[in-house]
């Protein structure tokens, strides 16, 4: 009876006799909002993650006022119970307008208050919305100890607001470029906590004045009811750029594989090196460096300082306990392995129930993957933090090429969120500065193995030639960064360990990675769940 009622209120819209001001304290409003309507609205939205679960209900977690000068927008902390038993966060700011034409597939309720028709909306549609988020940012106060507290930089000053527009096609946030300068990112799913991509960009920028990634403009954070600061948007400097490394390297390793032909290259007779092999740019053999090109070497040299200049950076502080360095010990080795362990069974688990998907050279890997669990098992519980004399730090947590902007001759490293499957706390645990480096080899494979599958019928090898190319080119990318990036760190005395930890370290996450691939693959491209387990065959046959 009670559902039948409130289908019967959807068919028109809800009538509110108050205020828009008062509107979040009606509970009928409240029932009739938190019902199949917002379902609809937010499993058809990008940035909604929960996608693969099956939701139960939606509760208002608790909401704020966003607004000034008598304009008030609602900013809604929406939390999503699943029937899997656990739950997301979301933040959902709302607006009401009349006109009827505007953001036709961004309404969520049609609703009449005080007799005015008009739809509640997703507010970031809003011109107004977002010019006024903006200019409370800009006019920040020093000290904010209100529940929604703006923040910004010193160098965030003498701007007015001249316009702003929508980023692009992104998936888990929601990013909007004011004045063709600036870019604000409102975080959709968050956290009780405050954000790593918001604590990195102050810390990297204001406090180290770190170059190669966007300069820290300003905030929009909440005291929730618990009295915990939870981040809601970050606003950076707009980097001028030609596109991400993922992008770009598609491009260059296109041409490397065209060059096979076009040079007639005998990939069997090209000098193959080991794996983690350090070799600077002119010890390169002249076979490789005409096959692949200098420019592209060139390119990951720079690459590899950046990154080391990054984790230099980050692991240089000595008063700020979040980012001090410190060793490894036992509770991290604990916490490193449980999490393992649980995500290698999980990995297993979907092998097994999913071969089917696979065939050719990926089921032959997928065969070794489950007749050597064991090894694989042992590799992960062989960790042992006494032997270890190496430091970690904060690190990015999410690298790859996709998350380094390029320019004309340099690189900048943008999102500092973390791994998207982790927790936020997770996401915060100090780390080998070589995770990071483990999380931009695994992308460099996967860039060199996604040109074969895109561009196969422009190569005229078979794609075992192919795969072989593929394995060679990446051992002498890695080699190369991997001599730039070991020779800056230790140049600035960051303790990575002595040469046989660093492999260790390095294998060791480079097997993590992967390992957490194959269950985005095999459900979502099957196809490709063959460059994970290559990586996989890689460290424990290496």
């Amino acid at each position: 009876m009670a559902e039948k009622a409130l289908k019967n209120k959807l068919q028109s819209a809800f009538e509110f006799e108050g205020v828009w001001e008062e509107l979040l304290d009606n509970k009928d409003f409240i029932e009739i909002f938190l019902s199949e309507v917002l379902e609809d609205y937010i499993l058809k939205q990008r940035w909604y993650g929960g996608k693969s679960s099956k939701l139960k209900y939606i509760e208002l977690s608790e909401y704020f006022r966003i607004q000034q000068h008598g304009e008030v927008y609602f900013g809604l902390l929406l939390e999503i119970d699943f029937f899997e038993g656990f739950y997301h966060h979301y933040f959902l700011p709302i607006a009401f307008v009349t006109d009827a034409s505007f953001a036709k597939s961004d309404r969520i309720l049609p609703i009449k208050i005080q007799g005015q028709q008009g739809y509640i909306i997703d507010a970031i549609n809003l011109e107004a919305f977002r010019k006024l988020v903006f200019e409370r940012i800009l006019g920040a106060v020093p000290i904010d100890r209100t529940k929604v507290q703006y923040h910004r930089s010193e160098s965030f000053c003498n701007v007015v607001y001249e316009s702003s527009r929508f980023m692009g096609m992104e998936q888990s946030n929601t990013s909007i470029i004011y004045n063709d300068r600036y870019v604000l990112k409102f975080f959709r799913r968050i956290f009780a906590d405050k954000n790593p991509d918001y604590e990195m960009s102050r810390f990297l920028t204001e406090v180290k004045d770190f170059k190669n990634t966007p300069a820290y403009q300003g905030s929009l954070n909440i005291i929730d009811s618990d009295n915990v600061n939870v981040t809601i948007a970050l606003m950076q400097e707009l980097v001028p750029n030609n596109g991400d490394a993922w992008d770009y390297m598609l491009q260059e390793l296109h041409q490397v594989f065209l060059n096979l032909d076009h040079k007639h290259i005998e990939i069997s007779s090209l000098p193959k090196i080991d794996m983690f092999e350090r070799m600077d740019i002119n010890q390169v053999s002249p076979e490789i460096i005409d096959w692949i090109g200098l420019n592209l070497f060139v390119k990951v040299r720079k690459l590899a300082v950046r990154t080391a200049e990054m984790h230099i950076v980050l692991g240089s502080e000595f008063e700020d306990n979040s980012f001090t360095p410190n060793h490894f010990n036992g509770d991290y080795e604990v916490w490193l392995k449980n999490r393992l362990i649980y995500q290698f069974q999980n990995r297993l688990n979907t092998v097994e129930n999913q071969m089917h998907k696979l065939d050719g050279m990926a089921m032959d890997l997928a065969k070794e993957f489950l007749e050597k669990k064991n090894i694989i098992r042992k590799k992960i519980t062989n960790f042992d933090w006494t032997k270890l004399k190496g430091e970690r730090i904060r690190v990015h947590g999410d690298y790859h090429l996709g998350q380094v902007l390029v320019t004309e001759d340099d690189f900048y490293i943008l999102d500092f969120e973390g791994e998207p499957e982790s927790t936020i706390r997770d996401r915060k645990v100090k780390q080998p500065p070589l995770k990071d480096v483990a999380g931009l080899f695994r992308s460099f494979h996967y860039a060199i193995y996604a040109s074969v599958f895109n561009n196969s019928e422009a190569y005229n090898r078979s794609q075992e030639a192919l795969f072989e190319a593929a394995e060679i080119i990446y051992s002498y990318l890695t080699s190369v960064f991997l001599e730039t990036y070991v020779e800056q760190v230790q140049d600035a005395n960051l303790n990575i360990g002595y040469n046989q930890e660093r492999i260790f370290i390095l294998k060791y996450c480079l097997l993590e990675k992967a390992v957490y691939e194959i269950g985005y693959e095999l459900n979502s491209r099957p196809r490709w769940a063959l460059i994970p387990l290559k990586g996989i065959s890689n460290i424990i046959n290496h």
